[in-house]
């Protein structure tokens, strides 16, 4: 191997080439490959060679094993095989191998050349497709209960995979195991052949004598899968009439019978050849018989030639015809079928045997042209394979019976795989941006009624537009992927379009809220960092709660300013530290020490030397109380301040008060002036002159070139978005003056007049790519013809805004088609009528003498096609462009001397209008006047009428009219876009109806000829839908508690409820009435009056001696009843209106302190019981002593006092408690989206009386309730539609069933009360009706043999051109002009116009004619189709006329033909009556028809019945049942064995007939006796004819039996005696158990 193929390492190449050189390539490599190829080949030598073995004996021999797959360290010629050897005998069991010759022992071993991997490429299995499945007979058995075993095969070649050449098995065998070449399958059962029940018996064949009559059946079913073969179809049988036929006299003696016309031949002119001469044969022995085998197919196959010739490209420039003769022979036939003489059939007339024809051309078609493109270019989900056409064209019509074209077209699958093909694009659904919020078409129309609805805010509707675009690439960059070209949306019809409705929101309006103002602070420097003057402000200030969202509003002024003098940003702040301390004693002169701070504006503590004043000192001189000084109360507060600001007018002031506590005594201290009990001084003392800043509105955004932040568009990759300032003028404000100098205001509380903003972004308008423009024609244009059209579009995805580049105006382009060359106009042009052809007397009579030339013969003409200046051109373009075929063949008639001679046919008379007929005349000549046969006017006419033409015609409405269609106002160019109008769902429209043009003779004609548009059309009106009006808003109610928190309520009323589908009314309540309501929160004050009290006045106390009173007093104060939050006298209400539990006390008891006695300070207020309340709990009060008593007086009294705490007396608990919820409150500007709702909160106490909430909070109670919250309330969103599709095309292109329909989709459903939607989704109209016409090929006329009885003839059928409604065969065609339908010429040549036939002679044994085809029928298995293509059959069965020519019969045929939409039939035997031991047995069919076949013989019922032992004895008979029976009034009397003994006479049954004794035992047997003969009496007899009781006797025994227990029952209970059990007689209890029913009977 080395030395031979150095080169092998060097790879496949070699190797390659001498491959293909074994098996026939390349021989140029020949001599390079040689010896490799020899090593390949070598082992592919013993691998074909047979294996020969040779026995030891006649009973052993060697069995040799397959061939293992070659073994080999490396691929070539060094490979082993190996194979096992089996010692066998011949019944096929193993022995010792001793027992078989060793010398004849096949190898187990041998070289053999391993493949390399690499081979597998050159060779490959070629697998072809599975046969049918053949049964295998051995396998078949006697009972098939499903089906039988099959077998299919198919053929399995290793070929090269190069060339796909076939070469030997075992060369892919190295590679792969082969396929299997045989498969089991199964075949249904055998299927015998089904017939049909025999008619009824003919007629007899004679009308005296002896005769025949048959009866036939015909085949619905043909065997199959080895079923029984059919049964004889016809059943014979003699008949004879009570008539003798004359003797020597029969009917139908003589029959004229004519053969078959023989092929047409030419005519030779030259000299005439006897070939084709008649001659008159008196042999008995025909040929015509027609032997048709059994199971004969419909199915021919035809071979064609295509005929090509060496004219103008292959194509013939015009056609000639030839006309030739053609021959028959006549036979003159006796009713036995032997021939006579044929003068005793003519008589005087010549039969027909020779006539013209033309010879036959077949048709010719051009090669094929080049396969189309595969019409599956990519790999998609759908695995179906795709196809490609091509087509050939029709170069000579079939003329004179000539071949028939093949087929035309011609279509294969192609890319069946497809693996190798591309991926399909794919196409996706793309949407535009969201339009614009929209809130209008959320508003009924009861609220479109109102104001300014551009102010509307909250939740909205938006819609977007969806289109189709080809999937890009993953890669593409993402604005690309949107901006694709749009597609037709049909590519997208697998997916579910995006949604093209949403919920939106337009933010409301909100306006700013403020808190209240703050107290005024202390006069202060306008900046405390750098104060500078001695002028100062007063400030107060407020915040904002909620800005507003309204660019145009800004929120008023949140600081305000007073101007004041000596401006202090810090101050010294003064506190008592500690109680007056006496220097000496216990009382008298001392100090008292303050804590000094210095605190800023605010109050908070700031370092000390920030306070620029003297500090003020912080020990101040004081005196505490002796036991005889005069004691004074502490301050009150002070009074509010009288005035708020100070004019030259008028200050504020306010004061404060003290009391006499203790007067003096003889050596005390009096009350000096220094102790005023009432103290004023000035509040409010700054200028009533309040100023503040006022702001305007802020600027529009502005560019400002010195702030860059740019972004970075999406779509172009450019700056769009850049920052902004915003400007606003801030002006000094006097209150209620204006504007004044802006240093009147605090300059560092001066509000911003810039600011930084960000411009809105730029969004440039983004279309898409115009589509493609749609299809123009692209075939020629015929002339006088508008020119088409073609349209593109594009699609807005994102509008322009904010400055950027608007949208194009133009969105959709139309133009005209690219002018296309004029049809070509090529034209027939026909030659001259030759003159008319006969057969030639000379052919006619075997001689060229000259003989007169007249009969019927046959005119032909040339035809050639020309262009529209005469040019020559194939006949191919005129088949394609000149219209109607002309005619080339006519027949015509040379007049004989004998034959009646007329003139000319004259000219049509005028014709007088519409409904008038116009006539022409000819009339006889010379001796034809005479002759008696020329005025016979039905053979030859002389006058002709016929209809004039009309051209009135008559419109009829027709068809219903349609629904009411709304005009379209959807422009071309709005397609692109979701438009922002309402769609019109009412108003006037119009609505359709079809009118039927029809001529005078009710032909339907095209609607043109009537109307313009094919339609009546009439305004119609939609009414439109009206909303559910509700009544304007109530007044609101009051508050829905009269103390505390509550909710009141307005509401609205049904007035009108909704009609047409408008938007419906809210739920109805229990009043079946709809009730809308709002309900917003409200506080009555329950603390609305107070008690108003001013200060005690003095102590008054009764004095002797007009000496200073002290001890215990009187003092009394005013308590008046006023509203909270007033002042003044004008406030003072009815003391009535306040609470008279908690009115304070007018006046008390007051005490006086005297001298030396303690003076304590007036109680302190009470400290707050617990919560809870809880029992031992009490609450504290205290005092401090003011002076101390003198020594050895009392001492001072309880410095704390207590008292238990008591549940809602001396002690409260509180609680929160919340109001109801509000309804969900929006925007005074919105009807639907996000509002919130909310309640109000109350302190409790725990008597039920509101209190401030602060008593809540002062008890350290958490407040867990939210008291408002965000919530939504539903938009009623009415039903949104798509737009209408354009009108589909008709659906019928004419008659007047066509329709064209349009439709739309639910974009959005109805919600929360919205429209709902329209029941009407699609909208269809009727089309123009347009005449229908097509060719009617009518019925085949009877056989007819011309010139003759019998014998070989023809049936023909009319072609017609008829009319139709379209609803064909409802409405009846009329017949009209040929040209309506198109070229009759060529649509003859598709159709077989005639037909041969035969019509039998007396006598003849012939075929029937084709049974109808059976019904379709399906091969079953268990009631579930085998096939999915039924089959159906017809049958001829043999007609016998005459018994002597039985001989001579044909077989009887079927044929079956493949047929859809079958059924699975099942087959029943049914069973008659029995009669005579005897029944009718047949096979019914699952419909109901009765068959012969089908039925399952093993499982056929017994047609007699037979009993065993038989029926021997007198009187008996076989029984259905198969037992022996009596006769009709004789009763069985049977064995113990259960066989019948004797029959007996039954009692009562009047027997007059004779006993028929067969027997001796019959003759011994007792007879009826004395007493069974008086029931022959009764009229009511208690025996059946039958010899067996009746049922009724046994009903009344029973009834009797009953009876009686009853009496005895009932004689029991009365003579029951009333003594005790001892001497009552025992207790019948079988009977009473018997009666009661006692379980233990």
């Amino acid at each position: 191997m080395n030395h031979t193929m150095p080169g092998i390492h060097k790879g496949a190449m070699i190797w390659r080439m001498a491959v293909r050189d074994a098996f026939g390539f390349d021989a140029w490599i020949r001599q390079a490959g040689t010896y490799f190829s020899l090593y390949l080949l070598l082992p592919l030598y013993f691998l074909v060679q047979s294996d020969i073995v040779f026995s030891k004996d006649h009973h052993f021999s060697w069995k040799e094993g397959q061939w293992s797959q070659c073994i080999g360290e490396e691929c070539g010629s060094g490979g082993v095989q190996t194979r096992t050897i089996w010692c066998v005998h011949t019944e096929g069991w193993t022995t010792h191998r001793s027992h078989c010759q060793h010398i004849d022992k096949p190898e187990t071993q041998r070289h053999c050349f391993k493949v390399c991997d690499w081979h597998q490429n050159l060779f490959v299995w070629e697998v072809l497709d599975w046969g049918s499945c053949v049964l295998i007979p051995k396998y078949r058995t006697a009972e098939c209960i499903t089906a039988q075993h099959g077998i299919q095969r198919r053929k399995v070649h290793c070929v090269r995979s190069s060339n796909y050449t076939t070469v030997t098995a075992r060369i892919c065998e190295f590679f792969s195991q082969k396929p299997p070449a045989e498969q089991a399958c199964l075949i249904p059962c055998p299927q015998d052949c089904v017939v049909s029940d025999f008619t009824s018996w003919s007629s007899c064949g004679k009308t005296c004598g002896v005769g025949l009559q048959h009866r036939t059946r015909h085949v619905l079913a043909t065997p199959m899968y080895g079923g029984a073969t059919c049964p004889n179809l016809t059943n014979t049988r003699t008949c004879s009439t009570h008539l003798d036929c004359p003797s020597g006299e029969s009917e139908y003696q003589y029959s004229l019978k004519a053969g078959a016309w023989s092929e047409c031949k030419l005519l030779h002119h030259n000299g005439a050849q006897l070939r084709g001469r008649t001659t008159v044969s008196f042999n008995t022995s025909s040929n015509e018989n027609n032997t048709v085998t059994m199971g004969k197919q419909v199915s021919q196959h035809h071979s064609y030639q295509h005929h090509h010739q060496s004219l103008s490209h292959g194509y013939p420039m015009s056609w000639e015809l030839e006309v030739g003769y053609q021959t028959r022979q006549v036979h003159c036939t006796q009713k036995d079928g032997k021939n006579s003489m044929l003068s005793l059939c003519t008589k005087d007339n010549f039969p027909l045997m020779f006539e013209a024809c033309v010879m036959p051309k077949d048709c010719q078609t051009s090669d094929w042209s080049l396969w189309s493109p595969c019409s599956k270019t990519c790999q998609s989900t759908d695995l179906s394979p795709g196809y490609r056409l091509r087509s050939r064209i029709m170069t000579h019509i079939p003329v004179g019976g000539g071949k028939q074209c093949p087929a035309l077209e011609e279509k294969e699958a192609c890319n069946i795989i497809g693996d190798l093909l591309p991926n399909c694009p794919r196409f996706v659904w793309r949407t535009t941006d969201w339009g614009e919020c929209r809130i209008l078409p959320l508003l009924s129309q009861q609220d479109r009624r109102l104001g300014n609805i551009g102010i509307l805010c909250g939740g909205g509707i938006q819609t977007r537009k969806t289109y189709c675009v080809q999937d890009s690439n993953d890669s593409a960059p993402h604005y690309r992927k949107h901006v694709s070209r749009p597609v037709d949306a049909r590519l997208c019809a697998g997916e579910e379009p995006p949604i093209a409705v949403q919920q939106c929101s337009i933010p409301c309006q909100l306006h700013c809220l403020l808190s209240q103002w703050s107290p005024w602070s202390a006069c202060v420097h306008d900046n405390c960092r750098e104060p500078q003057g001695k002028k100062g402000f007063r400030k107060r200030r407020r915040e904002v709660w909620w800005e507003s969202s309204s660019s145009s509003e800004t929120c008023p002024h949140l600081v305000e300013f007073i101007p004041c003098d000596h401006p202090a940003c810090y101050l010294w702040q003064v506190q008592q530290a500690e109680k007056c301390i006496p220097y000496k004693s216990s009382c008298g002169p001392g100090n008292v020490a303050f804590n000094v701070t210095c605190v800023n504006a605010e109050g908070g503590d700031v370092h000390i030397a920030h306070c620029l004043d003297i500090p003020p000192p912080r020990e101040v001189a004081c005196e505490v109380a002796c036991p005889t000084d005069c004691v004074v109360g502490p301050w009150s507060l002070w009074s509010p301040c009288s005035h708020s600001c100070a004019t030259k007018s008028a200050e504020g002031r306010q004061s404060r008060t003290r009391i006499v506590l203790a007067i003096s005594g003889k050596e005390g201290k009096d009350c000096t002036a220094n102790q005023a009990i009432e103290e004023w001084r000035v509040c409010n003392d700054h200028p009533c002159m309040v100023f503040f800043w006022e702001a305007s509105v802020w600027d529009p955004c502005m560019e400002d070139s010195t702030i860059d932040v740019n972004g970075t568009g999406l779509w172009n990759e450019t700056p769009v978005c850049v920052m902004g300032v915003q400007m606003r003028e801030v002006n000094c404000m006097k209150m209620n003056i204006g504007p004044v100098q802006n240093k009147r205001c605090s300059d560092s509380a001066r509000p911003e007049t810039t600011r930084p903003c960000l411009l809105p972004c730029k969004k440039d308008c983004i279309v898409t790519p115009f589509s493609e423009w749609t299809a123009c024609p692209s075939s020629c244009m015929p002339e006088n013809t508008t020119a088409n059209t073609q349209s593109r579009y594009r699609i807005i995805v994102q509008r322009s805004a904010n400055g950027g580049q608007e949208c194009p105006d133009t969105l959709y382009e139309e133009r005209e088609c690219a002018s296309l060359p004029a049809c070509p106009v090529y034209r027939w042009k026909k030659h001259k009528w030759h003159s008319c052809m006969l057969v030639p007397d000379s052919v006619q009579h075997g001689s060229s003498g000259a003989e007169e030339a007249c009969g019927n013969g046959l005119e032909i003409r040339g035809v050639s096609c020309v262009t529209e200046s005469g040019e020559s051109a194939n006949m191919t373009e005129c088949l394609r462009w000149a219209g109607p075929l002309p005619q080339q063949i006519r027949a015509c008639q040379v007049p004989c001397k004998d034959d009646c001679t007329l003139t000319a046919w004259s000219k049509f008379s005028e014709c007088s209008g519409c409904g008038s007929s116009r006539s022409r005349i000819r009339s006889l000549i010379g001796r034809s006047k005479k002759k008696e046969q020329c005025l016979n006017k039905e053979l030859h006419p002389l006058e002709d009428t016929e209809t004039c033409p009309c051209k009135d015609f008559l419109s009829q409405p027709f068809g219903n009219w349609s629904a009411c269609i709304l005009p379209d106002h959807l422009a071309p160019g709005q397609q692109g876009w979701i438009t922002q109008r309402e769609i019109k769902e009412c108003g006037p429209g119009l609505r359709y109806r079809a009118v039927a043009c029809v001529d005078q003779h009710g032909h339907l004609v095209n609607p043109t000829l009537c109307t313009e548009s094919g339609y009546i059309m009439e305004i119609c009106h939609i009414p439109c839908p009206l909303d559910c009006k509700l009544s304007e808003w109530s007044p609101w109610s009051p508050c829905s508690v009269s103390c505390g928190s509550g909710l009141k309520i307005r509401s609205k009323w049904l007035r009108e409820k909704a009609f047409n589908g408008g938007r419906p009314c809210p739920r109805l309540d229990s009043k079946n009435q709809v009730r809308v309501y709002e309900a917003v929160r409200c506080q009555s004050e329950c603390n609305q009056y107070e008690w108003r009290i001013e200060p005690w006045s003095i102590c008054t106390i009764n004095t002797v001696d007009g000496l200073p009173g002290c001890g215990e007093g009187v003092q009394s104060r005013k308590v008046r009843c006023v509203k909270q939050g007033t002042g003044g006298e004008a406030s003072i209400v009815d003391d009535s209106l306040c609470d008279h539990e908690e009115m304070p006390p007018r006046a008390q008891v007051c005490f006086l302190a005297c001298p030396n006695d303690c003076v304590m300070t007036p109680w302190g207020p009470w400290n707050n019981c617990p919560q809870q309340c809880d029992q031992g709990t009490s609450r504290y009060r205290n005092r401090h002593i003011l002076r101390l008593p003198a020594s050895g007086n009392s001492s001072c009294p309880e410095l704390v006092q207590s008292e238990p705490c008591v549940l809602n007396s001396t002690c409260f608990s509180y609680q929160y408690r919340v109001s109801d919820w509000t309804t969900c409150h929006l925007n005074e500007h919105a009807i639907c989206g996000w509002g919130s709702r909310s309640h109000l909160l109350d302190c409790i106490r725990s008597d039920g009386k509101i209190v401030e909430l602060q008593k809540c909070k002062q008890f350290g109670l958490i407040n867990k309730w939210r008291l408002s919250e965000s919530c939504m309330v539903d938009c009623p969103v009415s039903c949104i539609l798509s737009d209408w599709s354009p009108w589909a095309e008709c659906s019928n292109t004419c008659g007047s069933q066509g329709q064209s329909v349009r439709t739309r989709r639910i974009l959005q459903e109805a919600h929360e009360g919205g429209r709902p939607c329209p029941n009407q989704l699609s909208q269809t109209r009727p089309c123009p009706i347009r005449p229908c016409y097509t060719w009617l090929l009518g019925d085949w006329s009877p056989c007819t043999v011309e010139g003759a009885k019998c014998g070989e003839g023809l049936r023909r059928r009319n072609l017609s051109c008829v009319v139709h409604w379209g609803d064909w065969p409802e409405s009846f065609p009329q017949p009209v002009d040929g040209e309506l339908c198109g070229d009759q010429l060529r649509q003859q040549l598709l159709q077989d116009m005639e037909q041969t036939c035969f019509i039998p002679c007396p006598g003849d044994c012939h075929l029937t004619v084709w049974s109808s085809w059976s019904s379709c029928q399906l091969t079953c298995m268990e009631g579930r189709s085998f096939e999915t293509t039924g089959h159906q059959a017809r049958s001829r069965a043999v007609i016998i006329q005459a018994i002597v020519n039985q001989h001579s019969c044909p077989n009887q045929i079927f044929e079956t033909r493949p047929c859809k939409g079958g059924k699975c039939h099942s087959y029943q035997w049914r069973t008659g009556g029995w009669s005579n031991n005897e029944r009718t047995v047949w096979c019914q069919r699952s419909d109901g028809v009765n068959v012969t076949g089908g039925c399952s013989q093993q499982k056929k019922p017994t047609t007699v019945r037979h009993c065993h032992p038989p029926c021997t004895k007198p009187f008996s008979y076989c029984t259905p049942s198969g037992v022996c029976g009596c006769e009709k009034g004789y009763t069985e009397v049977m064995t113990m064995h259960g066989f019948l003994d004797y029959c007996t006479r039954t009692p009562g049954v009047d027997n007059n007939k004779k006993a028929d004794v067969k027997t001796n035992s019959g003759r011994l047997k007792p007879g009826p006796s004395q007493a069974q003969d008086h029931f022959r009496e009764w009229t009511l007899r208690p025996v059946g004819p039958d010899g067996r009781v009746k049922l009724w006797v046994y009903a009344v025994t029973a009834v009797g039996f009953i009876l009686i227990l009853f009496i005895i029952a009932l004689t029991f209970l009365v003579c029951y005696p009333s003594k005790t059990a001892k001497t009552s007689p025992p207790l019948q209890k079988p009977l009473t158990m018997a009666y009661d029913g006692d379980v233990d009977m």
